[in-house]
Parts: C-alpha cells; structure tokens; sequence
C-alpha cells in the first residue's frame, strides 16, 4: 500500500497485491529519481522483479525478469536499471537492461560488469557518476571503484583484512561511506571520494577493549571430500601450540551468508580470559558465490556439517586444541550446524551453545517462518526431501547411552522465526538420552524474538550465562 503521512492507514490504496504465498518475501523501492518503482517477489534462491514508470499515473506493473531461479538486485538511474545478478555466474556480475524495453531476457541484456573468477560480488552501489562494487576475496572485503562501462577506475585502501559493508552513496553526489571492521579492528565509517579514491575515518565509537595481544589468520583445511574450506582464527600472539588453548569454534553454512571477519564484542570475554576463536566458513555460505552456497544446501547439506566438524579435528591435528578444551557456538541455521556436529561426533567437543536452533528438520516448515527456507532445506512432503533431511535432523539422532558434551540451549519465547519448539524438544530428549550424566541447560529469554531482546541489561545477562556455562565446562577463569 501507499501511505501518505497524516492520512488515514485505513484508506492507502494497494500498489501491488498479496501474493498468497507463505514462501516469498515482497520488498519494494523507489529510485532516487523518483521515476521508477521496482517490486521483487523472492526466495533465498530467486527474485521476480516488476517495475512501473510513475511519470505515468496509469502506467501498468510490467515484468522485468519473472521464474528465473537466480537473484536479481536492481538500481535506476539516467533510465536505465544496473542489474547485480548471479544468473549464468555463480560469483554475480553487473548488468544493465533499458526499462523502455520490456520483455526483454536477461541473456539480452548488457554485461558491464563480468563476472570475477576468484571473488564474489557482494553489492553494486551508484554513487559519484560511478559503479562502486564491494567484493568477497577468500571471505575479506574489498571496494572497487568502475565507471558505469564497467571499466576498472581503482580500488579504495583499507586498513587491513575485514569486512566491507555495504556502500551507501548517490549516483549524483561524490562522497560515498562503508563500515569497515575486523575482528581486531572496531567498526569505523569511512568516507571517501569516488572519483579520487581518498578515504579518511569519518566516524567511529570508542570501545573498551585492546586487541594489540592479539593476532588473526586465515588458514585453509580439507573437509571430508578434499575441499578446502577457509577458517579465521583469532588467539593470543604468543600461543603455544601445545593443545591447552580453549578454543571456540564457530560457523553458519546457510543461505549464501559469508562468515566474514567482522568486530564482535561479545568475543572480547573469551579472549581476554586466555581463549581462542576460530570462525569456519562452511559450504552452504556465500564466501564463494552461488556454486560454494547451493554445495551445502538441500540434499548437499551433509557438506556443511562435514565442513565444520574437519576444522574441529584440524584444530585438534594442529595442536590448537583438544577435545577436552574445544567448545562449539551457533546460531539459527548456525544452530542446526551446531546441532548435527553434536549428535554426529559428541566425542570432539567438550561443550555446545545452540541458540536459536532449528534441530527438528522433519516439522520446521510447519511453524514461525519456516516454509520460507524451503527453497534452501527442501520440503519434508517431498519423498526424496525426506530422506536426507531425516538423515541429519538432530533431533531425531540423539541416542540413548550416547556421551553427549554439556550442552546450553538459548532461545526465546517470542521467536517467530525459529519457534523455541526447537530448543525445547532437543533438550528434553538429550536430558533423556543422557539420563543425567552431563549437565543439559535451556535458556529461554521471556518477551524476545529472534536472536533475543533488544535491551543491552538482556544482551548482558545472555553473554553471562553463555560464559558461565563455557568458563565451567572447560575450566577458563574468568579472571
């Protein structure tokens, strides 16, 4: 609908109609020009993209691109849409298409942008009368600056390996900002000239902590297949690799999201008190493009767990840690990663924090949100479906007598996305299994959603339990 302000909610007029479908999402924009009004109907594998021309009151909605399973973002400008799209190129590339011509297929279409062979293009943003991409290498941001040909202008400097946010800018004005954070580097807004390339801290917040004991690499391990998969790891400078460190490892493998090395206060405790992190990017993420996110996704979802539990024994082979002093941490379909590592090699951790999870793969579509991550488990009512879900769903893999690690659930009453249903059966049939031998725990947040409250004293309160459980099962002093 549309709203004007100060006009009664009851009386907006429809712009597009439902769609009647639970397992899409609607979103819609406006150029800044104000000419152009795009509307995507999407999965997390495909978006159909309709747009109308409101320089013409009765302009009908016609259809830019329409049962394609490939993603399509699109930005106006000069009437011409820029298209970043993954279809025919797993890492993304850059189109452009002439709204003036509908019906026009995608293969029609201009490439201005081709695709890279070693990075993913992240996002595309007009800003100073150019093209400024953000790119993935090896799971670390980069910025490239392009004139709208696509031709290489330069690239902009940063202050060491980190993420990239996205670029927020427009197409007339040359200054244009980005995020930029490291795990050892707190987030701070740059600003920077498009058409010079300078960049200067435009804004940052103080944070109370000190990464100089630290160090971070990037290291490269098989999985279970040969695959190399790439793994952050962040520990002390003077670490001895003598298998004492606590460890906690950590990943998500799901719906083309990259683990990028990104500042996370909540690490600092951990760190601080003598442990170490380590951040796998699994199959299943975005860390290289499409092909590396749909090789841990539906009937390959097995990749992503044999992924995260081959950094577990690496870090074990490396001398990093052991398994007495390694710990695992996940959230929501990092949950589920989490989830299937602990019943399918409970002898290689000494504890588990699952929060948020989705562990009962046979009935998730049922509940919260969960027929819209069909597209990316595939659907129980299917046979074939079916079967490899049932094959790793933790919850229907936990086994009587089986030695499971202390185990903390965290999840929260409200949550419409991942119901707490989760969580909650996953514990009781744990405590059950176990029969009282190690310590299950269920934490569950009251008047929360997804990810918990939004009240810092909330977020304190969570963080301490979590250390709690983790300082007493792997015997870190908090001190």
């Amino acid at each position: 609908r549309f709203h004007a302000v100060g006009c009664d909610p009851s009386r907006d007029p429809v712009v597009r109609e439902r769609t009647g479908n639970p397992e899409t999402f609607h979103s819609v924009w406006l150029s800044r020009d104000g000419h152009w009004l795009v509307a995507s109907v999407s999965t997390f594998s495909g978006d159909d993209v309709y747009y109308r021309d409101l320089r013409c009151p009765e302009s009908p909605w016609l259809t830019l691109v329409e049962g394609i399973e490939a993603n399509f973002f699109v930005q106006a400008w000069a009437d011409r849409f820029v298209v970043v799209t993954n279809l025919d190129a797993p890492r993304g590339r850059v189109l452009r298409v002439d709204p003036a011509c509908p019906g026009a297929c995608p293969g029609d279409w201009e490439e201005i942008v081709a695709e890279d062979p070693e990075a993913v293009l992240r996002g595309a943003t007009l800003a100073g009368g150019h093209l400024v991409l953000t790119y993935v290498r090896n799971a670390v941001g980069t910025i490239e600056v392009r004139s709208l040909d696509g031709a290489v202008v330069h690239t902009i400097a940063l202050p060491s390996i980190g993420r990239v946010s996205g670029v927020v800018g427009a197409a007339d004005q040359d200054e244009a900002y980005v995020e930029f954070s490291s795990f050892l580097h707190p987030p701070e807004v740059y600003r920077f000239s498009v058409e010079t390339g300078e960049a200067s801290v435009w804004s940052k917040v103080p944070r109370p902590v000190d990464p100089s004991p630290f160090t971070l690499e990037q290291v490269r391990y098989p999985s279970k297949d040969g695959t190399l998969i790439p793994m952050f790891l962040v520990h002390r400078t003077d670490i001895a690799r003598d298998g004492a460190t606590p460890f906690l490892l950590t990943g998500y493998g799901g719906f083309g999201v990259s683990m990028e090395p990104v500042f996370d206060p909540t690490l600092y405790p951990w760190l601080e008190a003598g442990g170490a992190v380590a951040v796998a990017s699994v199959r299943g993420g975005g860390e290289y493009g499409e092909e590396w996110h749909r090789a841990g996704a539906r009937c390959h979802k097995q990749n992503s767990f044999d992924d995260f539990i081959a950094g577990a024994e690496y870090l074990v082979a490396e001398g990093y840690t052991a398994p007495r002093r390694l710990a695992i941490q996940g959230g929501s379909n990092g949950g589920l990663l989490v989830g299937a590592a602990l019943t399918q090699r409970p002898e290689l951790f000494a504890a588990v924090v699952c929060a948020d999870p989705l562990l009962d793969m046979l009935r998730y579509h049922r509940f919260g949100a969960g027929r819209t991550w069909i597209s990316e488990y595939g659907s129980p009512e299917d046979a074939d479906a079916f079967e490899w879900l049932y094959a790793y769903s933790p919850y229907h893999r936990v086994r009587a007598g089986t030695s499971y690690p202390p185990v903390l659930f965290v999840s929260s009453d409200s949550d419409d996305r991942v119901d707490p249903l989760h969580a909650r059966k996953m514990a009781a049939a744990l405590q059950d299994a176990g029969g009282g031998r190690t310590p299950v725990l269920l934490r569950i947040e009251a008047n929360a959603g997804h990810g918990g409250a939004d009240k810092v004293s909330s977020a304190v309160e969570t963080w301490t339990d979590v250390y709690a459980f983790l300082f007493a099962t792997l015997g870190v002093s908090g001190g």
